[in-house]
């Protein structure tokens, strides 16, 4: 689901990926636009099997969507901060709804420790977040406190969570490498 909210309707049971789902999907994060024939000449199948592979991995749940990669600094937002939040207990789903609304929310996770959320924002500059964060965010009534972490530099991997860097893990045999 693209939007990681609840869902209504029972999530299909988990199928294991093999090799090539694995593959499939390490293609398609490098680059989303890829077609189905360079797909199935990379993974070796069929365009037919490769069509029906991605198609399995939508209906699963498995790939929830396909996006563009944004250089944020080069698109206006040159301010980046990762905030954590203590939030009042069981409001989770309304604390969520009002973050989904912020300007530059790009990811929200509820999580263990010593804070509940973490809040991924990106902004035009430190102003702009300074005022989402004093006036936008502390005055959500169910959020206790906050802690801003200016991000100063990152980088993207080109693979996702669960899906093992070549050489690390999976089918020895389709190991890509020189």
């Amino acid at each position: 689901m693209a939007d990681g909210g609840d869902r209504t309707d029972p999530a299909p049971p988990a199928r294991p990926l093999d090799a090539i789902d694995r593959d499939i999907l390490r293609m398609l994060q490098t680059d989303g636009r890829a077609s189905i024939r360079s797909v199935a000449e990379r993974v070796h199948v069929s365009r037919a099997n490769a069509y029906a592979r991605i198609n399995r991995l939508i209906d699963d749940g498995v790939i929830r969507g396909f996006s563009a990669r944004v250089d944020h600094e080069r698109a206006g937002q040159g301010a980046s901060a990762y905030i954590t939040l203590k939030i009042v207990q069981n409001s989770w789903r309304t604390v969520r709804e009002q973050l989904q609304a912020l300007p530059g929310a790009a990811h929200i996770a509820l999580v263990s420790g010593d804070f509940d959320v973490l809040l991924l924002v990106h902004t035009a500059d430190n102003r702009t977040l300074r005022e989402l964060v004093l006036t936008r965010l502390q005055s959500i009534p169910e959020v206790l406190s906050t802690r801003t972490l200016l991000v100063f530099e990152e980088t993207d991997l080109d693979r996702a969570p669960g899906i093992p860097a070549p050489g690390l893990g999976g089918d020895p045999d389709r190991r890509e490498g020189p």
